[in-house]
This record gives C-alpha cells, structure tokens and sequence, in this order.
C-alpha cells in the first residue's frame, strides 16, 4: 500500500563532466564505429518535509585533475542550490565507494554513512592486490571512510533496508560488490535512482554492460531488478548519462544545467 506514503521530492545535481570517450569505454561488446556518449557525474537528494536524504558525496578538485575529469562545481555547491547545506545534512547514502561516489566524506560532518555490508569488505579486501579492480577506488577516500567508521557515523545494511517509510535500499553488486540503488517514493511513483546499477540509459536498454565491473552476471540482473523496481523504464534513473539533464526540468531557471527534478515525468519517453 502506498496511499499512506508521503511522496519526496527527488533531484538530481550535476556536478562533473567526462568528454573524452570511446564506445569501448562505456560498453563492453561495443562497435567501436559507433559514437562514444560522454558521461555526467551526480549527486542525489531526496526530501521531504521530515527528512532529506543526500546520495552519495562526488569527488573534489585533486580527483578531477589526477583522472582527467572536468569539475564544474563541488558536490556541497551543488546541493546548496537546492537549499540543502552539507554541513547540516544527517543521511548519506553511498551507493559504493568509487571515488566518483564516495569522495568529498568531509563536507558532510553531521551526516550518517550509509553502506552495504559488502562493500567496504570488497574495498577493502583481497580483491584490491588487482589493479584493474582497485582503480575506481581513491585510497584516500576509503581511509576517509575508515575514520568516519571508526568515528561511529557509518551504518551498515544487508540487502533490502528500508531508511524511511518510502525510502528503501537495494543491493544490486555487478559494478562492484557492493553496489545499492535507491527506490523512492515520489509523486509519480516508484523512482529508481540506479547510480552505476547502469550507467547510461544504453547499457540496460541494450544489455550491455559498463567496462568497469566486479560480476557481469550481477550486473545483467541488476537490470532486471531495476525494472522490478521502478514503476517503469521511464522512472530509472541512471548513474552518468548527460541524457537526465535534457529529459528532465530543473526546478527553476536559474538551475538550467544544474539541478533537475525527477520526482516528475520526463518530457519524452525513454523506455
């Protein structure tokens, strides 16, 4: 029953920006004739009257630099253009520990983490002696989350854990072994924000998956629970793809390219 449910209000904020890539970079099994989509880099935020719930933290000037990467404002500068100041924020939700998702821990000094079980463990873990599979990893940021750990802010979940009335996570792995996605309650329904459960719209629509990954299997299905997840197609919504920016409104003017609303329908179909 959702009538009882009190809808969030759900944003998403673009913080960074990735021009530089080859169809081979953003799917495995691609036609290198193809075009390449450049990915985008968000924060979430989803708020209602009694809670605000930030998800994930972005990554800073040092990571942008040593990865190449255009930072076109600090996650915290994001949120605040929607009202929302990290220092006073309670709930974070990190969907994983990559450093396009985990960094920047310190800007939120009030804030609870919230994480899988399983990914830290993984992080942390003996699957990090491999190269190929720690490099999405900042050393730094994981040490940051250790310390915060350590501090006693980090709350820990095992597959489905329900935050708030209309507010559940979900563990998917697949990207890395840990990963969660988020359903939230809006007023159009079940809204999936998928973080890098897919990357691009393209990788779940043509079964393809992301380069940087941890199970493909996981991954694959991880798709299918997303659609079992979400009312529709239309109402997931993916980690990186710059398509969520021209789909969706901002919540005013001024936020053009900034901020945009996905607690409302896309102004076309994606499914």
């Amino acid at each position: 029953m959702t009538g009882h449910l009190v809808p969030y209000e759900l944003f998403a904020m673009r913080y960074a920006h990735h021009p530089g890539r080859k169809p081979g970079d953003n799917f495995i099994g691609a036609d290198p004739h193809e075009a390449a989509s450049p990915l985008d880099y968000f924060v979430w935020v989803a708020k209602s009257a009694e809670k605000t719930f930030v998800i994930d933290t972005g990554f800073g000037p040092e990571a942008a630099k040593a990865r190449g990467r255009q930072l076109l404002r600090l996650p915290a500068e994001a949120l605040a253009a929607v009202g929302i100041d990290a220092g006073k924020v309670e709930d974070v939700i990190l969907t994983h520990l990559h450093y396009d998702h985990a960094g920047t821990l310190n800007a939120f000094p009030r804030a609870r983490f919230h994480v899988q079980d399983a990914e830290p463990a993984y992080a942390t873990g003996r699957c990090m002696c491999h190269s190929v599979l720690r490099h999405p990893y900042d050393v730094e940021d994981v040490v940051s989350f250790v310390q915060h750990l350590y501090g006693g802010r980090v709350n820990f979940h095992d597959g489905v854990s329900e935050l708030a009335p209309g507010l559940t996570l979900h563990r998917v792995g697949g990207h890395s072994a840990g990963l969660q996605v988020v359903r939230v309650w809006t007023r159009r329904g079940w809204v999936v924000v998928a973080s890098d459960a897919t990357h691009l719209y393209a990788n779940m629509k043509r079964g393809l998956p992301f380069p940087a990954v941890y199970n493909i299997g996981d991954m694959l299905e991880g798709h299918r629970t997303l659609h079992k997840l979400a009312d529709s197609e239309d109402h997931i919504v993916p980690g990186h793809d710059p398509i969520v920016m021209k789909v969706y409104p901002p919540p005013s003017p001024e936020l053009q390219g900034i901020v945009v609303r996905l607690d409302v329908a896309p102004n076309m179909s994606l499914s």
